[in-house]
């Protein structure tokens, strides 16, 4: 049968997919468009199948905020060009929003497995493989939900780094909101990157070998023992207060620390604020939640 110019738009318009996929399409499905979207997904399924595998160490960071939820992914691509396409970080985002409404959600393989929209993210990431000709990966996904508060999120870069920050108070409004996004741009901004919330959530095998480290620095001034146990102990202090989210200068205005700012939206609001947790995704990066 005869398939006219409109059909072929249309049914490029509903799958992305190009004009001479879509007519062939049509063709082969007899003018049947639902056919024909299913011979489109099985076509494109089978070229994003032989994409697999292929290195994504390009990509985009998308956070999502609703509320005291909240979703941070990383999703890989091949190339930079890719990553910068409005269809590649409308996934993305689209993946992010899943996430946040779903905060326990663990890892990637439980995030692919989730609903989105009338398929599984999994289903989605294959479809936009087709459009876009590269292999994509959804490399991280974390949830956080502070169950009562806030949470707040921040992309820097381009997408390529994104911090999601949650706050526990029964506070609600403008101030914890905002507080909760400073918090967060200066998790993405911070030199040294903090590596937790408090002195309590350091790593106990972390404190321990920069104390080795700088005992052994401090032996060799060759000062007597009590000298070189001070010197020591003001050495492990500025560690803490350079990795240590609450210690570090706000980099929006360095006479105040992280610590200092929140008390001090706690006051102006009438509630308790704390920082819950933080996440920080960086393109090509590890990364996992911080608790406090």
């Amino acid at each position: 049968m005869a398939i006219s110019a409109g059909d072929v738009k249309a049914l490029r318009d509903q799958t992305g997919a190009g004009m001479m996929e879509c007519k062939r399409a049509l063709s082969d499905a007899d003018g049947d468009v639902e056919k024909a979207i299913e011979l489109l997904r099985e076509r494109g399924l089978s070229k994003a199948g032989k994409r697999a595998g292929r290195a994504t160490s390009e990509g985009a960071v998308a956070v999502a905020i609703a509320g005291a939820r909240a979703g941070l992914v990383e999703l890989g691509c091949e190339t930079d060009f890719v990553a910068k396409t409005d269809a590649f970080l409308a996934l993305a985002q689209s993946v992010a929003d899943v996430v946040a409404a779903n905060p326990s959600l663990d890892g990637p393989a439980a995030v692919g497995a989730a609903k989105l929209g009338d398929t599984t993210v999994a289903d989605t990431i294959q479809q936009t493989i087709a459009k876009v000709g590269e292999n994509i990966e959804l490399k991280r996904a974390q949830g956080v939900d502070v169950g009562k508060g806030v949470t707040g999120g921040y992309v820097h870069m381009g997408g390529k780094l994104g911090v999601v920050v949650g706050l526990a108070t029964d506070a609600s409004g403008a101030a914890v909101e905002e507080l909760a996004k400073d918090v967060a741009m200066h998790v993405a901004a911070a030199d040294p990157s903090p590596i937790a919330v408090d002195r309590d959530g350091v790593d106990a095998d972390v404190v321990e070998r920069e104390r080795r480290i700088l005992t052994n620095q401090a032996k060799e001034s060759g000062k007597p023992d009590a000298v070189v146990e001070k010197m020591v102990s003001g050495r492990i202090n500025k560690f803490f207060a350079e990795h240590c989210l609450l210690e570090q200068a706000f980099v929006k205005d360095p006479d105040t620390t992280i610590g200092k700012l929140v008390a001090k939206v706690a006051k102006d609001v009438g509630a308790d604020v704390a920082v819950a947790s933080f996440v920080r995704f960086r393109i090509g990066e590890g990364g996992e939640a911080t608790e406090g």
